[in-house]
Formats: C-alpha cells, structure tokens, sequence
C-alpha cells in the first residue's frame, strides 16, 4: 500500500465529464488499496470568471476579498469530485487549504506556505477516504484566506507530498508531459522522459504553462521527485528529479515562452549610488516580481543619468507603475514608459554549463529571422531574450528548430 498525492490542474476537471473521470483514475488507485489524496484546482475557466466578475465591480479590488473570492472556485471543484467518488462508492471527504493544515505567511495573492499540520488529512485517510484538498489556497497566521499565486494548486500538491512523506506525487495536466517546447506553439516538440529540478525551475519561470516554478523550487528543496502526466490518457509522463550527471550530457534541455511580461524603463535617472537600490527595494515592499534588468548610460542629459529597464508580468504592471509614480518626488527621473507588447524567449539547459557557443548559435539563429532583441539576460543554465510579441512564436520556432532539428 502506497500513500500517493495527486494533483489536478483545470483543463482536468473543466467540466462534470472531466470531473467523474478523474473520480475514475483515483478510484483505480484506491482500489488498489493505496491511499489517495487529491489536490484540484478550479474548474477550467473559473478562476478567470471570477476575475471578470470582479472586475465589472471595482477595477481594483483589495488584494484581501480577491483571495476571499477566488478561494471559492478550488472549493467547488473539491466538492464536486468528493460527490462523484461517493456515487462511485468510495469513502471520500473535502477540505479547504485552511482545513487541511496550510498556513501561509500575510501577503494577499502571492502567499508563502509556512507551515503544515497534516494531522486531520492523516486521520482521514486512515479512516478509509479519498482526502481532496484546494490547492491553491491557505490561512495567514490571524485566519484570513490567503491564495498562492497563479498555479499554486502544484505548490499545494508538492507541499503536501512532502508533509505527508508520500511515496508518489503525481502532477496530472492536459499534456503527457514536459516538453522541449510549448507543442501549442511547435507541433513537432519532443516530450522529455526526465529533466532536472534546476532546469524545470527556469522552464516554468520562463513561461512553460506545465509547472509553477515555486513548488518546483519547493520540490527541489525537500527532494520530492515527481511525475508530470496526462490525466486524459495513462501514458508515462515526465519524471522531475535531482540532476545526474548523463543529464549534462544534454545541452539544451528545452525552449520557452513568455507573453504575459511587461517592460518598464525609467528614462533619465541621476546617475548616483543608490539609485537602484532605492528603486528595486520599493519594488520589493511593494511584492512586485522583477525579471531582466538592463541599464544604460542615458544620452543628451546635462547631468549624468541612465535610462534603467526591468520586466515584470503582465497583472504586476499597474502596481509597478504606481510604485513608481510614488517615487517621483525621491527620484527626479524624467520620464516613465511602459510596454506590453513584448515577449520573452528562453534556452535552457543544464549542459551549457559545460558547452560553449549557445549564446552565438542563438543570437545567430534570430538575426537569421530578421528578429530583433530587446534585452538579453544570462545565467549557467539558460538564455532569455525580449522581442517585439508578434516575433514571439516565430522566435521560440526558429530557435527550437536550431537546438532540436528533427532528423530525416
């Protein structure tokens, strides 16, 4: 008997249909006499509507009710399955993050889990039941309602294998795995039969839809290995795991694609010490996220002064942006510009540390395109570049094409 952790992502649970399917596969493993607990997120979709609704009320919401409110939608997803392994016969029972023991520090939308107590999920498995969890959600140490970010229902999932010390952690999407690249964007992507906790890291940092990069930071932290897999079919998925030393032998391990990034340039800043410290620390208080920073001596200033560059999502613009303007009296800059029509493209893979040339091969195979790059950002196992958005697709092709040419 083996106790496993499950998760499953919306396009997994987006309708009734969905729903009694994966009451199905988790009754398989129930049967088996495993015990089975099931993080869901919310119902394809739902989490967007909620949004929506929320938006048609007040255009900016307080951080505190958007959590109030988009608990909700993992909540309905967890009753929903509990019903239907009731009408399969199997024992089963719901709980909320809160009721499931995830206390979170006090930050709104982008909480870190603190602590778990998996007391009560023991108690109910040794009962006999399938537990369901909400992912993606938690209590702040005074009892409010907390979520997790985006794709938090993984950090959920891992969180929970770790605590629980399970044998298997499963991660179920729409996809059979982790590929080389997007295969909405490249239909000749490969899937990977493994890959590396650092390089998945990047991969799902860097835009790749299939991972939230925290709970794999997570994983890697507590060693949880575990499998990315289809929930529409029982092919073998993508095993995550600590990096061997054959995964080297690997150059590029895969490409990536963001477009949910912003740019951000602060035009004329006094060129002092501390300029960028005080910029990027009221950045940080304000628990905005910042990725690539480029900056540049700034031309045709009496007075010395750089044009500094930063990106960050899409959804963090206007508190960026706000942050900003509040700094303006501190900061005499001269000017703000924002653009969201951009796109960042990624190579990554644990290999580079050891293999020369990828930068040239790569800034080469998008001059070859006519593809212009913005900013460029470097570490030992990946390089990022921002273009103009409509060259994204064409970009992560192009360069897909250069790393993984398909033989003939």
């Amino acid at each position: 008997m083996a106790l496993i952790v499950q998760k499953y992502g919306g396009s997994s649970v987006k309708d009734t249909d969905r729903i009694k399917n994966v009451a199905k596969r988790v009754a398989g493993y129930r049967q088996k006499g495993d015990q089975v607990v099931v993080v869901v997120s919310a119902m394809g979709g739902g989490t967007d509507n909620l949004i929506r609704l929320a938006s048609e009320i007040n255009q900016l919401p307080s951080e505190r009710e958007m959590d109030m409110l988009l608990a909700t939608g993992e909540q309905t997803t967890i009753a929903l399955l509990a019903m239907a392994l009731h009408a399969l016969e199997l024992e089963a029972v719901s709980l909320t993050g809160p009721q499931a023991g995830i206390m979170t520090d006090e930050v709104h939308a982008k909480a870190k889990i603190k602590n778990i107590s998996p007391k009560q999920v023991h108690n109910m498995l040794d009962e006999g039941n399938v537990v369901i969890v909400a992912g993606f959600q938690g209590m702040s140490p005074d009892g409010r309602i907390t979520t997790l970010g985006r794709g938090g229902s993984d950090l959920t999932a891992i969180a929970l294998a770790s605590a629980l010390e399970a044998d298997l952690c499963q991660i179920y999407t729409d996809v059979d795995g982790v590929y080389t690249t997007d295969p909405r964007v490249v239909s000749k992507a490969q899937k990977l039969d493994e890959i590396s906790y650092d390089e998945m890291i990047e991969l799902s940092s860097l835009g790749a839809r299939v991972m939230q990069s925290r709970s794999v930071e997570f994983a890697k932290k507590y060693n949880v290995k575990f499998e990315v897999r289809s929930s529409l079919n029982n092919n073998p998925g993508t095993i995550v795991k600590e990096e061997t030393d054959s995964m080297e032998g690997v150059v590029v391990r895969g490409v990536s694609l963001d477009e949910n990034q912003a740019k951000v340039t602060l035009v004329r800043v006094p060129d002092t010490p501390g300029m960028a410290a005080r910029i990027f620390s009221a950045l940080a208080v304000g628990a905005i996220n910042v990725d690539m920073i480029v900056q540049n001596i700034s031309h045709g200033s009496a007075t010395p002064a750089t044009d500094i560059s930063f990106t960050t999502d899409k959804p963090d613009l206007p508190k960026a942006l706000k942050v900003i303007k509040g700094l303006r009296k501190e900061i005499e800059f001269a000017e703000v510009i924002s653009d969201e029509d951009i796109a960042k493209v990624s190579v990554v893979g644990v290999g580079m540390r050891t293999h020369s040339g990828i930068a040239a091969k790569v800034f080469e195979t998008l001059a070859a395109g006519r593809i212009n790059i913005e900013m460029i950002s470097t570490s030992e196992i990946k390089i990022s570049v921002v273009v103009e958005s409509g060259k994204g697709e064409t970009a992560t092709q192009q360069l897909h094409d250069a790393f993984f040419p398909v033989e003939k």
